[in-house]
């Protein structure tokens, strides 16, 4: 897994104030946890641009007051208006202790059931993994190859090694479903013909009353 570099400064107050006064100045308030202490900290919203523009997760080194945390972003906060970060929660990085991670899901190959005219729906865009650091993937790629329209990957039928996934079992991650014009041309969620779809076409319309 990739590492991403950041500098902070501890902060010497906490509070509303304190914390716009350090967004106005290019800083992001934080805070780093799980260690033997809780730190809040300052960090330039330019050491940012590396973690919120990349789909993967990554590794974060943070050198406060000269001294190397190893952490992960475990959580980042925007204004509801203007997108800006607001706040970063970093969970620090023990040896030997697992962690609990969202992990992004992405898909590689064709459906067979897209190429017939269903959609790929993507359920769950992370899955909750807890597995030492060193044993968490970037992403979670899952192979669609197999999918044909009503078919789908539920989470039981993921495998990633050396990690425990903790969604529910049953909870679909990733399903073909059938469009609107794949349901016009008699092909119901699960991609068979619907009854009465054969012919249909070439019924000959009812005789119009001469009443």
């Amino acid at each position: 897994m990739k590492t991403v570099s950041m500098s902070g400064s501890l902060r010497e107050n906490v509070g509303k104030k304190d914390a716009k006064k350090t967004r106005n100045s290019g800083f992001i308030p934080s805070v780093i946890y799980g260690g033997k202490e809780q730190l809040h900290i300052a960090i330039p919203v330019r050491d940012f641009r590396a973690l919120i523009f990349s789909h993967e997760i990554a590794f974060v080194k943070i050198e406060v007051e000269g001294k190397e945390i190893n952490a992960i972003l475990q959580d980042i906060q925007y204004h509801p208006v203007s997108d800006n970060i607001m706040h970063a929660d970093f969970l620090e990085l023990i040896d030997g202790k697992e962690i609990v991670m969202g992990v992004p899901v992405t898909t590689t190959g064709i459906a067979p059931g897209i190429l017939e005219g269903g959609k790929l729906q993507t359920k769950l865009r992370k899955l909750k993994l807890k597995a030492l650091p060193e044993n968490l993937p970037e992403t979670i790629t899952l192979d669609i190859s197999d999918l044909n329209i009503g078919n789908s990957i539920k989470v039981k039928e993921v495998e990633v090694p050396n990690a425990v996934l903790l969604d529910a079992a049953n909870a679909v991650v990733v399903a073909v479903k059938v469009t609107r014009a794949a349901a016009s041309e008699g092909l119901d969620e699960e991609g068979e013909e619907l009854e009465g779809a054969e012919g249909a076409e070439g019924e000959a319309k009812p005789e119009a009353s001469e009443e």
